[in-house]
């Protein structure tokens, strides 16, 4: 959630983000009227409180004569008291309900606009010039019999697959060396569980606008995490971290699930848009202050690991539209996917600030000695999907695909080579 008291200092401030996202602005008005009478009412409960406690104990000190009107007195103020509760109840459930239904605040330099409005920052490596027709990553991996969708169809249905054989050694691989690229790094690797409690996942925000891609377990009131952003951001959930042990950074390896819904004839070859996949994700509680250095640094680890596996891609700043809910700022390394001509999304790095913890009562103890908000912030250093641009990028004209040298020792060969089909 959004901090009331920043937004009464600052109201333009959410008015600013909200345009920028393409958002309703005139929330801030219902915001802070909300918040004015909500305020209004707590203070008229406590003042008709204070004047029954003291009613109360005049009527142990009162006369036979003064008794009777202090004990109706003290009837009528019970009454109020209990009205004026039940109404600032009342104002604080709207209030809370309307806040959480609030994004995040973008950072002001965020590009403004939807989708397609996004800045790119910087392309690394030229695009491969093909001496002969590339394959595409499917045509590939059934060479390589390494992806197997048809037994995948028949087994779970559409986007579901196989990986088989080499397949399954080059996502190891990829999975391996990102823990230990960040265990490198300072991070504490964790395997997480996958199904989470609904309020773990409504406080990281995919409960909102992205509560059609999450799978809902009903029989257990479970949801299964379609990111492992959303167990490491419940894993400190109302408690209050040491000021000295910021940033905490932890880097998880699960398996993700998402419904992929309204998305039907998107990206059905293949796996690029498939609804299970695996991913190492790194996660940070950080200092707020220090919260957009650490977004650059998750950036830049990122990159390291595009960089280690020799393909071209690009940065590229996401606009405010397309942020999501909970995210200030986000940058994108896309891939360039040879068979598609094109730039597709491999990494997402966002920078939370402290609209997660809020919501999570995620909170350290500053110089001060006062609980503060924390800020988390999240980055992907592998998914499922880079297998795409793994065999597009390194393929050779007999369909066997080069190994970069990076991953050599976590795949075991230098090539992969095509298989006989039994």
């Amino acid at each position: 959630m959004i901090d009331l008291r920043a937004l009464r200092d600052d109201p333009e401030r959410l008015r600013a983000s909200q345009r920028a996202r393409g958002e309703d602005e005139s929330v801030v008005d219902r915001l802070l009227d909300l918040d004015s009478r909500h305020r209004a009412a707590l203070t008229r409960f406590e003042s008709l409180r204070a004047e029954q406690k003291s009613v109360g104990k005049s009527v142990s000190r009162a006369s036979a004569d003064e008794r009777e009107a202090l004990l109706a007195q003290a009837k009528s103020l019970a009454a109020d008291v209990k009205a004026a509760e039940t109404e600032a109840e009342a104002l604080s459930g709207d209030l809370t309900a309307l806040l959480r239904s609030v994004p995040n605040l973008v950072e002001p330099e965020t590009p403004a606009g939807g989708v397609d409005d996004f800045q790119v920052v910087e392309e690394i490596g030229a695009p491969r010039e093909f001496d002969f027709a590339p394959r595409d990553h499917l045509e590939l991996g059934e060479l390589l019999g390494a992806i197997d969708t048809d037994r995948g169809a028949k087994v779970s249905g559409a986007r579901f697959y196989f990986l088989t054989g080499v397949g399954t050694m080059l996502e190891l691989g990829l999975l391996n060396l990102a823990m230990q690229r960040a265990v490198a790094n300072g991070f504490t690797p964790m395997i997480p569980p996958v199904l989470v409690k609904p309020e773990t996942m409504e406080g990281t925000g995919f409960l909102g606008e992205h509560s059609a891609e999450v799978y809902h377990l009903p029989a257990d009131d479970l949801y299964l995490v379609g990111t492992s952003e959303v167990p490491l951001a419940g894993y400190h959930a109302g408690e209050i971290l040491p000021a000295d042990a910021l940033p905490t950074r932890y880097v998880g390896w699960s398996p993700c699930f998402r419904r992929e819904a309204g998305s039907y004839g998107k990206d059905t070859r293949g796996i690029i848009r498939v609804h299970q996949f695996n991913k190492v994700e790194m996660f940070v509680y950080a200092h707020p202050d220090q919260a957009h250095e650490e977004h650059l640094r998750l950036l830049a680890w990122e990159r390291e690991m595009l960089d280690l596996l020799e393909v071209p891609y690009r940065v590229v700043d996401i606009a405010a539209g397309d942020l999501g809910t909970s995210a200030a700022r986000k940058y994108d390394c896309e891939a360039w996917v040879p068979s598609q001509g094109r730039y597709r999304e491999l990494t997402s790095t966002s920078n939370c600030t402290d609209f997660q913890a809020r919501r999570l009562n995620i909170r350290y103890r500053d110089a001060d000695g006062k609980p503060r908000f924390a800020a988390t912030l999240n980055g992907t250093l592998a998914t499922t999907r880079w297998i795409v641009a793994l065999l597009e990028n390194h393929q050779r004209e007999d369909g066997s695909v080069a190994v970069p040298e990076a991953l050599r020792p976590f795949v075991g060969r230098d090539v992969l080579e095509p298989v006989d089909k039994k």
